[in-house]
């Protein structure tokens, strides 16, 4: 059997409710099934510069808890920053997507991502409110066939 070589750009949109992770694995696996993919290699990028992504443990909630506020200690909002134009929560934003990832690779076999047992992929989102934000996935291997 012939593998066919694939490529897609897909854009996701997500709402996220400020502060926190917002878990984008089953949005992102439902884009890979819906364009066919099969094995290769899926890149996800986030158009921002206050939000970020990560790949967590998604069993444990309490690990999502625990890594905002070890991030909100590493970059508090009471620092004295020069750039304070868009707010208190600005800044220290900016610190914590340069201390994380704004892009992810992640192999795809199968059509389906090959992650851990207890790994999510996560949209990061440094502000205090709720954003819009866009992430997008590109795609490059082979298609189902």
């Amino acid at each position: 059997m012939q593998s066919v070589t694939q490529q897609f750009l897909h854009r996701l949109g997500i709402q996220t409710r400020g502060r926190g992770l917002t878990d984008m694995t089953r949005e992102i696996a439902a884009v890979l099934a819906s364009e066919g993919a099969g094995d290769g290699l899926l890149t996800v990028f986030i158009r921002h510069t206050s939000a970020s992504l990560t790949i967590q443990e998604n069993a444990d909630p309490d690990v999502r808890t625990d890594l905002v506020a070890a991030f909100d200690r590493l970059a508090p909002e009471t620092a004295p920053y020069v750039h304070t134009i868009e707010g208190p929560d600005d800044m220290p934003a900016h610190v914590k997507t340069a201390l994380t990832d704004t892009s992810l690779s992640v192999p795809v076999e199968r059509g389906r991502m090959v992650l851990g047992t207890w790994q999510g992929i996560y949209l990061f989102e440094h502000r205090s409110h709720p954003r819009r934000r866009e992430v997008v996935l590109h795609f490059l291997g082979t298609g189902r066939g």
